[in-house]
């Protein structure tokens, strides 16, 4: 079992993580998106957050209508609800307590989608790179940058910043 498939280890985490820890917890929001396999993915998780960071939660769906509806009929009570249906994807965001969330849906397990693809891979960096990657991470993302073209200005990496990173899956 990976770290990050039950959001348990938040608990143990920083401010940030116990806060999204309580938060998700106390709405059961992974719980009532358990259908679609949920993952708690982006920069909380791995302690990079700034504090406009969002909780990204990817979910994978088989009926593209039925996630659509599904998703609207939970959280569409909660402020700011607004729900974006692409023909890939379904893209719902909302605020609960201080954070915005944003749920993240297509016809692809979690565990392949970009997303939890580029956070196992950037864990993986801050693992081996220690605090000065984070330091600098977080300061490029407090610059404007979004975080996989905050890591790959970090390594020093070129082209596409999410494919740079996605070559550098194991």
């Amino acid at each position: 079992m990976e770290i990050f498939d039950d959001i348990g280890y938040l608990q143990h985490g920083n401010a940030a993580q116990k806060s999204a820890y309580g938060t998700l917890s106390r709405y059961h929001i992974m719980d009532l998106l358990k259908y679609y396999d949920p993952l708690l993915t982006g920069t909380v998780p791995i302690a990079v957050n700034i504090e406009s960071s969002d909780l990204d939660i990817i979910c994978c769906y088989h009926d593209h209508d039925s996630f659509a509806g599904h998703i609207t009929e939970l959280f569409n009570g909660f402020k700011n609800f607004e729900l974006i249906v692409k023909s890939s994807a379904v893209v719902a965001n909302f605020t609960v307590d201080n954070f915005q969330i944003e749920i993240y849906g297509e016809a692809k397990p979690t565990r392949m989608q970009h997303a939890y693809r580029h956070m196992l891979i950037e864990h993986r960096l801050l693992q081996i790179h220690g605090d000065d990657l984070r330091t600098r991470v977080i300061c490029l993302k407090k610059a404007g940058y979004k975080t996989e073209p905050a890591f790959a200005i970090a390594l020093g990496l070129t082209g596409d910043p999410y494919r740079a990173l996605l070559d550098l899956e194991l």
